[in-house]
């Protein structure tokens, strides 16, 4: 791990606070290798149940053992080590079945004695998966599963991960085929054994399999080669196009010339194509989990906007896993992360996100400025917490505070909003790179010197806000740490970016085509810029913007619009409505709405029309946003 002497005391001095709590009876983490390899065996064959049983065998010395369940895990950003499904534990030595206890304090960490003799103890358990998404990420079906190591493992207390040996094994369903960044030691009828490695490289190596599997090469005859692993619900999910799997391929390429080197030695997408197993992005320094809908290739064209799922994913090999902000980079997965970098972690990736899908072709021109347009309009009114109460930089504390649990008033609330809002801001820092050295540099140049050093290495290279200041000076001298705090810091819109790369926001009363397929693929309607909220298939209310002329007139998530000037409610029907009243002022929309068990009218006094968000040049600055996003 490479730390900077800063970095490096304030870590260490949140260990010690950390890693010996006040009252739980928790070993403090040593510097001394783990003497032993911890072997975990996990039987994923129980489809009916989606249960995961796991068989650890822990080199251990006689005396205290604290044995740890994740709970601080890589990429959540949180304590949301799923423990509440974490049953059956039984901990065995020499045979004999030893008594352990929950640590009060710490409820993820277990107690029990070793007796004289033994040299290691074997801990049994269950993984109890979700039965429905209530309860959690389905990630077991009848057709696939998704294997994630800190679910499947104990790990002793007071080590660092890196410094812990371990070594898995999966037997799967009968047929099954597996997609991972772990490396084949040897296969034994549906048992593989994958090869050794560190605990915290285990961890960062799930495994998607299934019944349905194909893999297709994306960088076809590279000395580091990069996979695409896909499991479906069903063969014909997997029928793909060429033209569909080349700006996968593309994809790569665009990454290897922004960056100039990689950090991996080989790389894979474990892709399910699913509308069972529940969808998810979740990155790792050798692999990605990538969950679209079962169609995503045989409907192409309504899942256009799921694509830059990919770019953003692979993106955080370089920015999140390999570079990482020093207080996310923690000595073992029970230690607290601090997420004050995220900004840069998530909010760069997410710029880098789109901008690559646009490079690799996985979106066009249009696409992509519909996209931009989207998330400026949430910077410039769809954020009225941002603009009043809250900041980006405290939207950082938002996994532990939430934990990505729905929110009654998303808007007003500003949860994680360092995604988006953190891409606006790099877009404006690209613009202001731009002024400052007259076209010659900009934000690829702060790409290739903060990320794209040292190839082939994926080991962890650490960094503070003021190494993210050094280098954008040494691209353009500037007040860089004024620039960005007053906009981490700050209220207000943040689209500043849109401008100074030669566009304009506006609102028409025409749909873009990003809205138009949102509004297809989720049978919705968005109103979010002219009544002020959005509405389901059904007529339920998903949002409500605060202080909208919906919020003003009583309006809140959650009810149920039934009828719209007298008539059965559809989206169109409120469509035609708000119109109706930008025509007639003396006319207001009138909703019947279902609040419980209560019927009531709202009458909402709105007469400015549909309004949606677009992009048009401005002609008075060059359009250096066009260049931004053409390829490389």
């Amino acid at each position: 791990m490479k730390t900077k002497p800063l970095a490096s005391a304030l870590l260490l001095a949140g260990f010690a606070l950390v890693a010996a709590p006040a009252f739980a009876d928790v070993p403090p983490i040593g510097d001394a290798p783990f003497n032993g390899t911890l072997k975990i065996a996990v039987d994923a064959t129980d489809l009916a149940h989606r249960v995961f049983r796991v068989n650890e065998t822990i080199p251990a010395q006689p005396g205290p053992l604290t044995l740890l369940f994740p709970q601080w895990i890589p990429g959540h950003h949180s304590p949301t080590g799923p423990i509440d499904k974490f049953a059956g534990l039984v901990i065995k030595a020499n045979g004999k079945v030893l008594p352990w206890t929950r640590d009060p304090l710490n409820v993820y960490a277990f107690h029990v004695d070793v007796p004289q003799g033994a040299s290691e103890v074997q801990a049994y358990f269950e993984f109890l998966s979700p039965q429905d998404p209530r309860q959690g990420r389905v990630v077991m079906t009848p057709e696939m599963l998704n294997l994630q190591w800190d679910a499947m493992s104990l790990y002793p207390a007071g080590y660092n991960i890196r410094k812990i040996n371990a070594q898995g094994s999966v037997t799967y369903p009968a047929g099954w085929k597996a997609g991972t960044a772990l490396e084949v030691a040897s296969t034994s009828g549906d048992t593989v054994t994958y090869k050794p490695l560190t605990y915290n490289a285990l961890v960062d190596s799930p495994i998607y399999a299934g019944k349905y599997f194909k893999r297709v090469d994306l960088d076809p005859g590279a000395k580091t080669p990069v996979f695409m692993n896909f499991v479906a619900d069903d063969p014909k999910y997997l029928e793909m196009k060429p033209e569909q799997i080349k700006p996968h391929r593309e994809l790569v390429q665009q990454m290897y010339k922004l960056y100039g080197a990689h950090h991996y030695d080989h790389y894979d997408f474990l892709v399910s194509l699913s509308d069972k197993m529940s969808g998810n992005g979740l990155e790792h320094h050798r692999s990605s989990e990538d969950g679209v809908g079962a169609d995503y290739f045989t409907e192409w064209d309504k899942n256009v906007y799921a694509r830059d799922l990919f770019s953003h994913e692979f993106n955080h090999s370089w920015d999140g896993k390999y570079r990482r902000g020093a207080d996310l980079t923690t000595p073992n997965f029970n230690v607290p992360m601090s997420d004050t970098l995220l900004w840069v972690y998530e909010g760069q990736t997410q710029f880098w996100g789109n901008v690559i899908a646009a490079r690799a072709g996985l979106w066009n021109k249009d696409e992509t400025l519909d996209m931009f347009a989207l998330v400026a309009a949430t910077y410039d009114q769809g954020r009225p917490g941002l603009a009043s109460w809250r900041n980006v930089q405290d939207t950082t504390n938002d996994p532990t505070i939430a934990q990505r649990r729905p929110l009654p008033y998303r808007n007003y609330q500003a949860s994680e909003d360092y995604y988006s809002a953190g891409a606006m801001i790099w877009l404006d820092v690209d613009g202001k790179l731009r002024e400052l050295t007259r076209g010659k540099k900009k934000i690829d140049d702060f790409a290739r010197a903060f990320f794209g050093m040292n190839n082939g290495d994926w080991s962890v290279n650490t960094y503070v806000f003021e190494d993210v200041v050094k280098t954008l000076n040494d691209i353009a001298p500037y007040d860089w740490t004024s620039y960005l705090r007053t906009r981490l810091d700050g209220h207000g819109p943040l689209i500043g970016g849109i401008a100074s790369h030669g566009w304009k926001l506006v609102y028409t009363d025409k749909p873009s085509k990003a809205v138009k397929a949102m509004e297809s693929r989720r049978h919705a309607a968005d109103l979010t810029y002219s009544l002020g909220l959005s509405v389901g298939k059904d007529g339920s209310i998903g949002d409500v913007l605060w202080d909208s002329p919906a919020f003003k007139a009583g309006l809140s998530p959650a009810m149920t619009i039934v009828a719209v000037n007298g008539k059965e409610y559809s989206a169109d029907a409120v469509k035609d409505a708000v119109t109706a009243a930008a025509k007639d002022k003396s006319q207001p929309v009138e909703l019947l709405v279902k609040n419980f068990d209560a019927y009531k009218t709202v009458r909402i006094d709105y007469h400015g029309g549909l309004k949606y968000p677009h992009l048009i040049r401005d002609t008075s600055k060059p359009d250096t946003l066009s260049d931004l996003i053409k390829p490389l």
